[in-house]
């Protein structure tokens, strides 16, 4: 397809592949939503609250790479886990791309004049409570950042070309109460990638590359 015509994982590559999605738009048809149906008809019956993140495609000269970061442990939610930058929606926030950039500025300093939004996905419902907005935004590379250390206590980035190899998505499994719900790791470096930011990084993958 001409749309897809830039150099493979560039930023421009998966602008144009973003662009071109158009559905369906069931998360539930996605990433390990797909591997729980069961808990999948669960999240429906919940009242989950509304957050956001920031998916941040870091425009490299040859091939794109992924901004992620590393929670710190004393937080509630999601500790110590990798995430995207992001957080629950505030009353004052305009829009979920408003929240994701929001978030990023004060966890990561990432400016909001640095992001270039260029979409979003269907919102992912997770096992904490909150049906979260993934917002896909480019960001220029070298961006100083200003880490928040009450929040996070680190971030790096993984290649996108990794990300998007599905070789290196793993299954795993771990039992919650009484039901063994599956997930997806992707080890890289160190760092291990798991629960609702990997089933986020899988579900672009089934999207917008398999």
């Amino acid at each position: 397809m001409e749309a897809l015509a830039a150099r493979p994982y560039s930023a421009d590559d998966f602008r144009a592949r973003l662009a071109i999605d158009r559905g369906p738009f069931a998360a539930a048809d996605y990433a390990d939503m797909r591997l729980n149906p069961d808990y999948a008809e669960l999240m429906k019956t919940m009242a989950l609250r509304e957050a956001a993140v920031l998916v941040p495609i870091v425009d490299h000269p040859r091939e794109a790479t992924v901004l992620l970061t590393k929670r710190q442990e004393k937080l509630r939610s999601h500790s110590g886990q990798v995430a995207f930058p992001g957080g629950r929606i505030d009353p004052t926030d305009a829009s979920p791309e408003d929240a994701a950039l929001r978030e990023a500025y004060e966890e990561i300093g990432l400016p909001p004049s640095e992001v270039e939004i260029v979409g979003r996905m269907p919102d992912y419902p997770a096992g904490s409570g909150f049906s979260i907005a993934p917002v896909f935004g480019i960001v220029r590379p070298g961006t100083p950042l200003t880490i928040n250390e009450d929040e996070v206590e680190a971030a790096f980035e993984v290649p996108l070309r990794f990300l998007m190899d599905p070789a290196n998505h793993s299954q795993d499994s771990r039992v919650w109460g009484d039901k063994e719900r599956f997930f997806y790791r992707m080890p890289f470096e160190g760092w291990m990638i798991w629960g609702v930011t990997a089933g986020i990084i899988r579900t672009v993958y089934e999207r917008l590359y398999a």
